[in-house]
């Protein structure tokens, strides 16, 4: 159904989430891990970059059936994050990266899931 690569990027999405609800975890906030400039923060946003290179290499690879069943505006938004990220750095806007963690991981999660469910049916 999917082809072994693209299983092996979605594992790698749910991977990344997994660490960044971890440090939030640790730090016991959202808002907190972003605040702390030296370690969590820079954390998070590579993972959160990270996460959109792997929706990017799933398009750029025609895995159109994976991508079906993430909502269309959460890869658009990450990729736009990632370069905002990759371009500004310091001029991130650390409340769209929160809204990010708080709304669109969660659905992003569930997608992954699904397809997880899916690959093994």
């Amino acid at each position: 159904m999917f082809s072994q690569k693209a299983i092996e990027r979605v594992k790698l999405i749910d991977k990344k989430i997994n660490f960044v609800n971890a440090i939030i975890s640790e730090k016991g906030s959202v808002l907190k891990a972003l605040e702390d400039e030296q370690n969590s923060r820079a954390s998070i946003l590579m993972h959160l970059t990270s996460i959109a290179e792997q929706f990017d290499k799933l398009l750029h690879n025609g895995e159109l059936e994976v991508l079906a069943f993430f909502d269309k505006q959460d890869i658009k938004g990450s990729y736009e994050l990632r370069n905002f990220i990759a371009h500004d750095y310091e001029g991130v806007d650390l409340y769209i990266v929160e809204d990010v963690i708080a709304q669109r991981l969660p659905v992003i999660k569930e997608s992954v899931k699904k397809i997880m469910q899916n690959h093994i049916s």
